[in-house]
């Protein structure tokens, strides 16, 4: 049946429809029902324009190679905030705020032996070798009643700030997961942070209140942490509306929604003894039919959440990049000193800021229901919340009970009922802790190891900050190449990046054998020149880019829908490094932590069960009132 119709790339208007959509333009359409904003097959092959059938007037348009969905604007948003926010962890956090603080500390450290001597004083033991070099002794800082090493200061800083983002997280998760409220606390925390940062340009490490800049550090990494969680509850419904997510859903409706419905939780039954019977054979077909398209569904979200994902984590590193090149020429010509450190974390915290707009602008207030997420009938591909999974909008609330209710919530959470119950998300929870922590204290503790075990100068640390996010880039679009090429799926290339990563910190673990120390043998290997530091960068940089984008989007397939800030939340992160350093000093014997965390997380990764995981989040209902929410 061919009728007028007026299309947009949101919806469609019918003329048959009792109920209008918004409307954009005429073109002509075939429909296929007649109910309002129902499915639609859209056509113009002289224009070179296909229309794809969607359910509930969700429309997907194609010219030529670019696919746009009716979320390019959502999808423009979260990844303006992924090229805002990521600056200030490939800058500063991983880059100038270790050193900065260092810095800080020992500007107004002294050295161990007596305590009366500046640091600043002491001459560094450098030579022209590029060979590590004994100090002339430990400088120590003292904060309050406490003498700190000054190389750990900045790793006590910074676990302090991990501390608070948990708390700061977990706290926020019930009001993220309200639509209406996601962009607002993504954007109070983004400036929060940014402001932060930005105010490292009028603190001077002279100061009577130089330890001020510690509270900006721990501020500035929990506005990240806040606002990086609400940014990735977005990612399941950006995947969810992905054209080729989108085009499979449509091919369900075709589908009886009885085995709609059983090709999720059920499982094949053995065969009944009249298996010939015509009927029997109807049903089997029909689920075989929708078990099929299941799989396609699942593998298609899977693919389109890495996808985004690695996008995300491409543009952010190369926003990255291009302000550590800017940052080059200040650090270069300033020699290292405190205020081009300053200068450069300052810069980050602008950046921060303006690049948020776009976001506050094209992000949605209040995320529309998607294919699967809502609507009549979407119950069939279990994706929906309908009030179990996320709060209602509506009733009063106050912050004071939203937080109280997200401790609760978490009480709950934790139960040994409740972690039976998604058991594969809280495997992956596990190894995630052990990994996260690994990988972030990799990423926190290798400038320091080369500024003060390899006596790096600043603008070979500047150059270490390209090199990995450079590598970064390629390796975030070059594994979803690899995975498509060889048919892998997500925690497989996850395991295949962890053991890569592991080999890292046990090359670093050689450099105590004394053949790899110059004493007699090789002055080469082990982490022991400046050399090796490039070469590991590049190397780390690759496998960690993509680390980032496949652990996040592995983790969305098994959030419970509409609770995704809340379960993001538990993405927090612990750095224990700090203690190690401290209580040895000699940041070197992180690498053996490293190694032992690393792999202890491999085993757990392989028990998780993913397609069981899926079905356990879909089917998951939280019933609101047994914590004592309203």
């Amino acid at each position: 049946m061919w009728t007028w119709g007026l299309v947009t790339a949101l919806s469609v208007y019918d003329s048959n429809a009792a109920t209008p959509c918004r409307p954009a333009g005429w073109f002509m359409l075939s429909a296929s029902s007649t109910g309002a904003c129902s499915t639609f097959v859209v056509t113009n092959e002289t224009l070179g324009i296909r229309i794809f059938p969607v359910y509930q007037h969700r429309m997907t348009w194609r010219i030529g190679l670019f696919s746009v969905g009716p979320d390019t604007k959502q999808l423009r948003g979260w990844l303006s905030y992924a090229f805002a926010s990521e600056v200030f962890v490939v800058v500063s956090l991983t880059l100038f705020l270790p050193i900065c603080l260092e810095q800080f500390a020992r500007d107004n450290g002294y050295l161990l032996l007596d305590r009366t001597k500046r640091c600043a004083q002491a001459s560094a033991s450098y030579d022209g070798s590029h060979s590590v070099q004994e100090p002339e002794g430990r400088c120590v800082v003292k904060i309050g009643w406490a003498w700190i090493d000054t190389a750990s200061f900045s790793l006590y800083v910074y676990s302090i700030s991990v501390a608070l983002q948990a708390l700061t997280v977990i706290s926020m998760g019930s009001i993220a997961d309200r639509p209406s409220q996601r962009k607002r606390l993504l954007l109070v925390f983004a400036w929060l942070g940014a402001l932060s940062a930005t105010t490292f340009l009028i603190l001077s490490s002279s100061s009577p209140i130089w330890a001020l800049s510690a509270l900006l550090t721990i501020i500035s990494n929990v506005g990240f942490g806040a606002s990086v969680v609400a940014m990735n509850a977005y990612l399941p419904s950006l995947a969810r509306n992905s054209p080729e997510v989108v085009k499979i859903f449509a091919e369900l409706r075709t589908i009886p929604e009885p085995l709609q419905d059983s090709a999720l939780t059920s499982i094949p039954s053995e065969p009944a003894e009249d298996s010939t019977s015509p009927l029997l054979e109807q049903n089997e077909s029909g689920f075989s039919e929708s078990t099929t398209i299941r799989k396609k569904y699942d593998t298609a979200l899977s693919a389109a959440t890495s996808r985004i994902s690695s996008l995300g984590i491409a543009l952010g590193y190369g926003a990255g990049i291009t302000l550590l090149l800017v940052a080059l020429i200040p650090v270069t010509r300033l020699h290292g000193s405190t205020f081009s450190l300053r200068l450069a974390i300052g810069l980050s915290g602008v950046w921060w800021a303006l690049f948020s707009i776009p976001a506050a602008m094209w992000l949605p207030g209040v995320t529309r229901p998607t294919p699967g997420e809502g609507g009549e009938d979407s119950d069939a591909w279990g994706d929906i919340t309908d009030g179990h999974g996320s709060r209602d909008e509506g009733g009063n609330w106050s912050l004071r009970s939203e937080i109280a209710a997200a401790w609760r919530r978490l009480g709950v959470m934790l139960r040994w009922s409740e972690i039976k119950r998604l058991r594969n998300t809280f495997k992956y929870l596990a190894a995630w802790f052990l990994l996260s922590d690994g990988f972030t204290t990799i990423t926190s503790t290798a400038i320091l190891f080369g500024k003060t075990s390899l006596n790096m100068q600043p603008s070979a640390l500047i150059l270490i900050g390209v090199l990995t996010p450079t590598s970064g880039i390629l390796g975030s679009l070059a594994w979803p190449a690899l995975q498509r090429r060889f048919g892998w799926t997500n925690l497989r290339v996850l395991v295949l990046l962890v053991v890569f990563a592991s080999l890292i910190p046990a090359y670093g673990c050689l450099g105590f054998l004394p053949v790899f120390r110059g004493e007699g043998g090789a002055r080469f290997g082990g982490l022991t020149t400046q050399g090796e530091m490039f070469g590991l960068a590049v190397y780390f940089g690759s496998v960690y880019g993509a680390f980032q984008s496949y652990a996040r989007a592995f983790y969305a397939e098994l959030l419970p829908p509409g609770e995704e800030a809340r379960w993001y939340g538990l993405f927090s992160i612990t750095d224990k490094a700090s203690l190690i350093a401290d209580a040895t000093g000699n940041i070197r014997y992180a690498f053996f932590f490293l190694v032992f965390m690393i792999w202890l997380a491999v085993p757990i990764l392989l028990s998780v069960d993913v397609d069981r995981g899926r079905r356990d989040a879909r089917n998951y209902r939280y019933r609101y009132g047994q914590a004592g929410e309203r």
